[in-house]
């Protein structure tokens, strides 16, 4: 794994939660955090926290923890389509030639972009618009292509 200094974050969402409790109501601010190297690397983490800045703080954290590292296809494209599903979350991702740019929306642009994906056609064909699914959707399909590469020859996908 490389060194945290190398990797980008993007904060893809600030939300603020609410609880309701005996004299009141509670407040805590709830983070997504994708953090990437574009050589390859991306992870996607969760914080929350009393302010912001501890929340940001605290996604960076678990974005670390749960960084996927893949190798591209000349070092620009996935080599083969992908499709997961995630919750609600349903997309798919294509290859694409070179000079064909990042064609993806929302989150799903943001972890492509930051893992170093700078050509291939994503869509997402599910339901949801919720950008923490979304991202965890594109890491899993990113982590099943690394899974897939690391096993051994005869074994099942």
């Amino acid at each position: 794994m490389r060194k945290t200094d190398d990797f980008e974050d993007n904060v893809l969402e600030i939300r603020r939660v609410t609880r309701v409790v005996a004299g009141g109501k509670r407040f805590v601010f709830r983070t997504v955090v994708v953090l990437g190297d574009r050589m390859g690397c991306v992870g996607v983490g969760l914080g929350r926290g009393k302010d912001v800045a501890s929340a940001v703080e605290k996604g960076k954290a678990d974005a670390r923890k749960h960084v996927v590292c893949i190798s591209l296809k000349d070092k620009r494209t996935l080599p083969y389509d992908i499709e997961v599903k995630y919750g609600a979350a349903h997309l798919r991702m294509k290859p694409a030639r070179e000079g064909h740019g990042l064609i993806a929306g929302g989150a799903m642009r943001v972890v492509l972009d930051l893992a170093g994906v700078k050509d291939v056609t994503a869509k997402m064909l599910g339901t949801t618009t919720n950008k923490l699914n979304n991202a965890r959707a594109t890491l899993n399909g990113l982590k099943m292509y690394a899974d897939a590469r690391t096993q051994k020859p005869g074994t099942e996908v």
